[in-house]
């Protein structure tokens, strides 16, 4: 019974469950501080006025009752509430948990160390040595130089700053914007903008594993008068790992700039801008165990530069605004982790479990596809099609029963259209509708993974008996 819930306050010890399945809408008068754990969705305890002569029941005959063992939840929006069997989080390639080295990391800056680093007396020095030094972890994690590393808000904006600034360079009278169709969206809809106004934008496709098309970006950067790429490392979808170095190689012999997407790439793989000479990377911290809210670009040293945002001079002028020190100090944190993990190969626990998930659900569920290149991908994502069942209805069915998966980037959820990055691989509309991003991270344990397999054929059983059939199409898995 995943998801339970109780509400511990002093006093008010009386529980009648009630509603699996409800809508969260419905318990708002109950919690109006609203949910602050997103794990927490199927079954709800409230206190029973109605039946005040009842029999109490502590904690423990509430866990009893329930067949689960639970903790009280200590987030101040949600303080007192009895948090049971916390649901399987299979979702890492949307967002991570915050490493609890990181929290660590960030807290004295918070309260203590609170100074604006741009002041003049000792505890702003103090602050700002901290950002150095985060500065040098991020810069350690890429292989770059600690003066090419800028601090910014998030990925989308990363990207932004990048492609706005190549396009003021560049100008559109004679350049030429070449990019993939498999890019994300905070790469995609600037390029559409940037065509809308009168660039020439040339998007180059993928091979059927989701790979980039070499020929085609040979020739695109080949027929540019002068102009820039902008090309992900790893795909947010597949997972499939981009020929970023021999793509580079192309676009400087052709005297192309050369940004990447390195969003999902970065703290999963070993990257070095040393022996790939990418003129600009994107970084995003929460992609890897950092906080929302903060992310990075590299800016290759020489590279010319127009910053998106101007103030403050702060960044050396690159990127004005107070800097978000609790925020730059836990990604330089969650940098080193990484940084430790890769270079001690403890990824190869994620990708073990990983393939350990795909042989089973391989094994265990006929009408199984997975998806994309299983050379060239992050050790993090599974892209699974399921044969006869609508992915979005296996996504309602797994978050009943306590697993948290997706259909698709987590930027795109809640669009009906079939994912662009599965229709640019030549997948059918009806397996890319059926399909699953299933995503690891070191939190991720065998016992998990075992688990979710089971759940998830569970799910494919039902959904099957409902849709019934061959197909895909629109399902009520519940009223």
């Amino acid at each position: 019974m995943p998801g339970v819930v109780g509400w511990i306050v002093p006093g008010m010890e009386n529980f009648e469950l009630f509603g699996e399945g409800r809508e969260f809408a419905d318990f708002d008068n109950f919690f109006p501080g609203g949910l602050c754990f997103p794990e927490v969705v199927e079954v709800f305890g409230r206190q029973s006025h109605q039946n005040q002569e009842n029999e109490a029941h502590d904690l423990a005959d509430f866990s009893e009752t329930t067949g689960t063992h639970g903790k009280v939840s200590t987030c101040p929006n949600d303080k007192g509430r009895l948090l049971l069997s916390p649901m399987i989080y299979l979702d890492n390639h949307a967002t991570t948990a915050v490493h609890p080295e990181v929290v660590e990391a960030m807290l004295p800056f918070f309260a203590e160390y609170y100074h604006n680093p741009s002041s003049g007396y000792r505890a702003g020095k103090t602050v700002q040595k901290a950002i150095a030094e985060a500065r040098g972890e991020v810069a350690q994690l890429i292989g770059a130089k600690e003066e090419e590393v800028v601090f910014t808000g998030c990925g989308t904006e990363s990207n932004n700053m990048v492609l706005k600034s190549l396009a003021r360079i560049y100008g559109r009278k004679t350049s030429r914007v070449i990019t993939g169709e498999i890019e994300h969206s905070a790469v995609l809809r600037p390029c559409q903008a940037m065509e809308d106004v009168g660039f020439e934008v040339h998007r180059c496709g993928v091979d059927a594993e989701g790979r980039l098309d070499l020929g085609q970006f040979k020739e695109a950067c080949a027929g540019a008068e002068t102009g820039f790429a902008s090309l992900m490392w790893a795909n947010n979808e597949t997972g499939v790992i981009q020929p970023i170095t021999e793509a580079c190689e192309i676009a400087r012999e052709h005297e192309i700039a050369f940004h990447t997407d390195a969003i999902q790439a970065v703290g999963k793989i070993p990257i070095d801008v040393k022996e790939v000479p990418v003129d600009f990377l994107s970084i995003s911290g929460h992609k890897f165990h950092a906080p929302k809210g903060i992310g990075a670009i590299y800016l290759r040293e020489g590279v010319r530069f127009e910053p998106l945002i101007r103030g403050g001079g702060q960044e050396d002028g690159r990127r004005s605004g107070t800097e978000n020190v609790a925020y730059i100090v836990g990604l330089g944190r969650a940098a080193k982790i990484m940084r430790v993990a890769i270079e001690k190969d403890r990824h190869a626990g994620i990708a073990a479990n990983r393939d350990h998930l795909e042989k089973r659900l391989s094994e265990e569920i006929e009408g199984v596809t997975l998806n994309g290149s299983r050379e060239h991908r992050v050790p993090t994502c599974a892209h699974v099609s399921f044969e006869r069942c609508e992915g979005a209805g296996l996504l309602i069915l797994l978050d009943e029963s306590g697993v948290m998966v997706s259909t698709g980037s987590a930027c795109m959820t809640g669009k009906q259209q079939p994912s662009h990055v599965q229709m640019a691989m030549g997948i059918s509309t009806e397996q890319a509708k059926s399909s699953l991003r299933i995503s690891f991270s070191s939190f991720t344990t065998r016992e998990e993974t075992d688990e979710a397999v089971e759940k998830i054929k569970k799910a494919v059983k039902k959904l099957r008996q409902v849709q019934g059939g061959d197909g895909v199409g629109p399902v009520m898995v519940y009223s």
